[in-house]
């Protein structure tokens, strides 16, 4: 069915050449295009063969709706596969060329392995026709190798997409090394053939008996020949593919331990995907490949001998499997970063390759809660046996989830009865102590001959024995979580880090205990800088140093609170009492003395703004401005309203029934502001001289 419709002729071509049969078009640039490009575009494992007598049928087909990531359409892949098996087959029967029959036979036997992972074939032919048009609309003699096909419409492939193709490859190269290993079966069972039925050398030269005996023997030679080039290929594929495994792996163990330092850096509020089901893809699918690739080389062992080679690939495929197995443990769901003893809690422990987990005995992991000290040393090898504290409820089961695919052990309720506490050092104190769960288990991966020793440690945690230590306990995972270096000797932080990384820690964290969008501005940050490094600064502060001590050793000025008990109780009040106001604007919360003068000084009776109180923890008071004794004006502060204060009564209703304040700065009337925040609950009104004033 066609529309009329308003067109350009160089469009209308180009629709048209793409509408034309795609494989008449390719082929006639085939003559064009580099021996490099022509083996990259059709691999052997999808020989170009193919393509030529399966072109109508091939490109017919509905590629592009599969979801390769999808078990469910594995289905649909295998008639697939079975069609074009099929075909393959009649197109063999049919062909009167005996050469081209006898390579279109060992081209079916080599396609028949998809038949383990026929969306590996979809994916294939998806992408050879997307080179393809790719390559069309590029012009007739560039080169593939220049223009990669795009995914998805996105010129950036995405990680797990990088990380697909990265394995695709790896598939690929397991394929041909097979391919390569029947093709010598083949060599070999033709050769002895030939030697069997070649007689010896008789007669003279111009014998028709001697020269069929010397056509023979050229045909054995040149089998032979094919065998030792076979043979030489199958070494060295397999070399490449155990090079690019472990490169391949290398990339996810990486990305495992990118996962884990975004699960540290969520404790301050930045954004983590906890999503584990790509990795344990990637995981499983590595250990495929690894498996493959072992058995390829036993077979090559039993064909070519023990050559120190061959144990040489054995050794690194071993040691990667090993690495890979003892990789996979992750803590899912993290225990509180903050334990109380004698409290209950729960943890999360996921291995991601449980399902190939050989069946049998359950598989029984153990917790036990270790030393700063102790977790550096498990980067040596050395396990902790001195116990520095007593875990109740310590093991769990390894329990497959078949809805989730998942593996998990979830400790459910654990508890810390007594702990072990280090010698302290100088000035530090108990809540400054981090320790850790460390989790181990014996596991047998099917396939694999001896149990491996798995372990993996939680984030840090701080121990305490009673709730007022809370708050300095946070501080001490605020710092460690905000600060640490990917891939440190644990628990290592640094002492002083720049005030420009301390922003954006306070900032997020402000954010997302609060669950607003809203986080703090250029004046709120500037009023903090002053507060903690207790002088009025200006200019650029990024990379003015913040110690440790600053943010929760030291008091602050003239007050028996830190920095962090300061900052730590804005959020709870917030977060609890003032979210509504914060998200839309109206409390200006973090401003300092000079500043509020500034903004005020001007401003008639009246107006007023919110800020958060410096005397006290967790208060908000109302900065504004009155008459002064003599008859000018003064910037006063009503006397905080804490937590328990806003419970009895909203800050709405408390703003309305203040009678000196009318205006929210810089001159809004308070009631067009906060009318929605008003409940009708009476506070009585009362003037300032009601309510002590406090100071600034």
């Amino acid at each position: 069915m066609f529309q009329t419709i308003s067109f350009n002729p160089h469009t209308v071509h180009l629709q048209f050449c793409l509408a034309m049969a795609l494989w008449s078009q390719i082929s006639q640039q085939l003559p064009h295009l580099s021996n490099q490009t022509l083996s990259e575009l059709y691999p052997d494992v999808f020989p170009i063969d193919v393509r030529h007598y399966l072109a109508k049928w091939i490109e017919d087909q509905r590629w592009e709706d599969f979801d390769v990531d999808s078990a469910e359409q594995e289905p649909l892949a295998r008639q697939l596969l079975d069609q074009m098996l099929e075909l393959l087959r009649e197109v063999t029967f049919h062909n009167p060329n005996v050469v081209e029959k006898v390579k279109l036979q060992h081209i079916s036997r080599n396609m028949s392995m998809y038949q383990n992972q026929p969306m590996l074939l979809v994916r294939t032919v998806r992408d050879i026709l997307r080179k393809e048009r790719h390559l069309l609309r590029q012009g007739p003699v560039q080169s593939f190798t220049q223009i990669p096909a795009p995914m998805n419409g996105s010129t950036q492939p995405s990680p797990r997409e990088a990380s697909n193709h990265d394995v695709d490859t790896l598939v690929l190269s397991v394929l041909e090394i097979q391919g390569c290993r029947q093709k010598i079966h083949q060599l070999q069972e033709e050769l002895n053939w030939e030697k069997q039925e070649a007689d010896p050398m008789q007669g003279t030269e111009l014998d028709p008996k001697h020269l069929e005996q010397v056509t023979k023997q050229n045909r054995i030679k040149q089998l032979d020949y094919n065998y030792q080039v076979c043979a030489e290929k199958r070494v060295q594929l397999l070399q490449e593919a155990v090079c690019s495994l472990e490169q391949c792996q290398s990339r996810l163990i990486q990305r495992i331990k990118s996962w884990r330092w975004e699960q540290l850096r969520s404790t301050i509020g930045l954004p983590f995907d906890d999503n584990l089901v790509p990795l344990q893809t990637w995981c499983e699918q590595l250990l495929g490949v690894n498996s493959n690739l072992r058995q390829e080389v036993m077979l090559v062992k039993r064909d070519h001998g023990n050559a120190e080679q061959f144990h040489k690939l054995e050794e690194n495929l071993n040691r990667l499997l090993q690495t890979l197995i003892q990789s996979s443990l992750v803590v899912e769901k993290q225990p509180p970063q903050v334990i109380k003893t004698q409290s209950k809690f729960s943890s999360t422990v996921r291995y991601l390759l449980g399902e190939k987990m050989a069946p049998g005995k359950p598989v029984v992991l153990k917790a036990q809660i270790i030393t700063e000290s102790q977790a550096r040393n498990l980067g040596q090898g050395v396990i902790p046996t001195e116990n520095v504290g007593e875990l109740i409820n310590s093991t769990a089961i390894l329990e497959h989830n078949t809805a989730s695919k998942s593996t998990c052990a979830t400790f459910r309720n654990m508890s810390i009865r007594k702990i072990k506490r280090a010698d302290r050092k100088g000035s530090e104190s108990v809540t400054e102590e981090k320790f850790a769960l460390l989790f181990t288990a014996e596991i047998i991966i099917t396939g694999c001959e001896r149990p491996y020793s798995v372990q993996m440690i939680s984030l840090p945690v701080v121990v305490i024995v009673h709730g007022s230590q809370e708050n300095n306990a946070m501080a001490t995972i605020i710092w460690d979580c905000a600060f640490s270096e990917p891939n440190r000797i644990p628990f290592v932080v640094p002492e002083r880090v720049p005030w420009s990384q301390m922003c954006e820690a306070l900032s997020s964290k402000f954010m997302a205990e609060v669950q607003t969008s809203r986080g703090l501005n250029g004046y709120n940050l500037h009023c903090l800088a002053q507060k903690i490094f207790d002088k009025d600064v200006s200019g650029d502060l990024s990379n003015m140093p913040v110690s440790w001590a600053q943010f929760n050793k030291e008091v602050l000025p003239g007050r028996n609170f830190t920095f962090w008990q300061w900052f730590e109780g804005v959020i709870d009040l917030t977060k609890k009492c003032l979210k509504a106001y914060w998200s839309e604007g109206l409390i200006f919360g973090f401003i300092g003395k000079q500043h509020l003068h500034v903004i005020l000084q001007d401003r008639p009776n009246g107006t007023f703004l919110l800020r958060f109180s410096d005397s006290e923890i967790g208060g908000i008071t109302i900065a504004y401005v009155g008459p002064s004794e003599t008859g000018g004006r003064k910037i006063q502060n009503i006397q905080p309203f804490t937590k328990k204060d806003l419970e009895s009564a909203g800050l709405g209703d408390r703003i309305r029934d203040i009678n000196c304040i009318s205006f929210v700065y810089p001159d809004f009337p308070k009631d067009d502001v906060f009318k929605k925040f008003y409940t009708g609950k009476y506070t009585g009104l009362y003037e300032p001289s009601q309510r002590m004033h406090c100071r600034l």
